[in-house]
């Protein structure tokens, strides 16, 4: 694999951009693998590469229905924090934030990582409480966070209108060194990576039963063809439950839609990122001058990738409150991206009953947030048949056994 660099983009506008290669290799599938990993998204991919770098096992395809991140990998508003309330949630997502800070120089791809700062608002005293708690939870866990008044707010972002009609801001939880990335180059450069190292990435490959022997699993039935393997990764977010019902279990997850949208681009005008529970909405600037919203999941069960009007209208009523001036801004575009909830709204990374088989997935609206960090933890479990330090709590048999990991009123906000 040739590197990126200054120089090389360099040589190649003197030669018409004629030597540049393909950023990962198409093959065809081979008739058995030492690991398949079923998703090439986010977490698929890091899963996978950190399976190399981390663990050095390289006989590796991950399958994919459609395209390389072309699901929620490609569908989200791009937010990297990690200041939540429970300490194996702030764990993994802060060991995915750190991860990011230096990922593009490890993969040699740049991801555009942005650490703009994310703030979430509190706007009732009863949100003041909970986020002085989770910055105190922080400081504990190690999780560089403040707790910041309303001046602060407003120096931070002075677009923002801190007497609002309904909910004025009265402070917000600060997380300096969170921030945004491009979404589509996380999945680009790890794929690129994982080729290198001779990874089978196999597009437009889905996944249509799991077949097992003697309680282990030995292969997958796909529209390429089976393919053998000795042990399997089912790391598909929104469809979990149902590659799941393949390989013989039920997951205790829903799927349903998770709707965004991006206005006209215009000057900057933000350089942070807000989120905002009570009225529920989160905003951010684009590099190409688009505000970046979203709101909460629908509220009914569903796998449509379209977005819905009524979404809009109330996530952008809501965000106006305390931004007047999107009010004269045009909407660009809008989408949706199927996310898998668990109860507690925290991640499955575990074995599962079928032996050799095991599972990413149950992230909701985190996933994003978590993909080195999730990766990392899913390649160690994949590896060594257990999981470590960072997904021991997150197993399946915690719904069983009562282990919650609450997230849902926890982190102060669903995203």
């Amino acid at each position: 694999m040739k590197r990126y660099s200054a120089f090389a983009v360099a040589r190649e506008a003197l030669r018409r951009h004629s030597g540049w290669e393909r950023a990962w290799a198409s093959p065809e599938p081979q008739s058995k693998y030492d690991i398949i990993i079923v998703g090439a998204g986010g977490h698929g991919l890091a899963t996978a590469y950190y399976l190399g770098k981390n663990h050095g096992i390289t006989n590796v395809a991950v399958l994919e229905k459609g395209w390389l991140g072309g699901g929620n990998t490609g569908r989200n508003t791009t937010i990297i924090r990690s200041n939540y309330l429970q300490d194996p949630s702030a764990a993994i997502y802060e060991k995915a934030r750190s991860l990011y800070e230096t990922l593009s120089q490890e993969l040699n791809y740049n991801i555009m990582f942005s650490p703009r700062g994310v703030m979430m608002l509190a706007q009732t005293h009863h949100e003041v409480r909970g986020y002085q708690r989770t910055a105190h939870a922080n400081a504990l866990q190690g999780v560089e966070t403040e707790y910041v008044g309303p001046d602060r707010v407003k120096e931070l972002c002075p677009i923002i209108s801190i007497d609002g009609p309904r909910y004025p801001v009265l402070g917000a939880l600060w997380q300096a060194r969170g921030g945004t990335a491009r979404h589509d180059a996380v999945a680009w450069g790890y794929a690129r990576a994982c080729s290198d190292m001779g990874m089978h990435i196999i597009q437009q490959c889905e996944v249509t039963g799991v077949r097992s022997s003697n309680g282990q699993v030995s292969g997958v039935e796909t529209t390429k063809g089976p393919i053998d393997c000795d042990k399997l990764g089912l790391i598909v977010a929104g469809y979990s439950g149902r590659v799941a019902e393949m390989a013989g279990f039920r997951l205790p997850v829903e799927s349903v839609a998770l709707q965004a949208l991006v206005s006209e681009p215009i000057k900057p005008c933000m350089d942070v990122v807000v989120m905002a529970n009570t009225v529920h909405g989160y905003m951010s600037q684009s590099d190409k001058g688009e505000m970046v919203i979203g709101g909460g999941a629908d509220g009914f069960n569903n796998y449509t990738q379209r977005g819905s009007f009524h979404h809009i209208e109330e996530t952008v009523r809501a965000l106006i409150e305390t931004f007047p001036m999107l009010s004269r801004l045009k909407m660009l575009r809008q989408w949706g991206g199927i996310v898998d909830m668990t109860g507690d709204r925290s991640p499955i990374i575990g074995k599962t009953p079928l032996g050799n088989c095991f599972l990413n997935c149950g992230w909701g609206t985190g996933g994003f947030k978590a993909i080195p960090g999730g990766g990392w933890a899913t390649a160690e479990l994949i590896a060594k048949g257990e999981p470590g330090p960072l997904a021991r709590a997150f197993s399946l048999g915690r719904f069983r056994e009562g282990r919650f990991i609450d997230e849902s009123v926890a982190a102060g906000v669903a995203h």
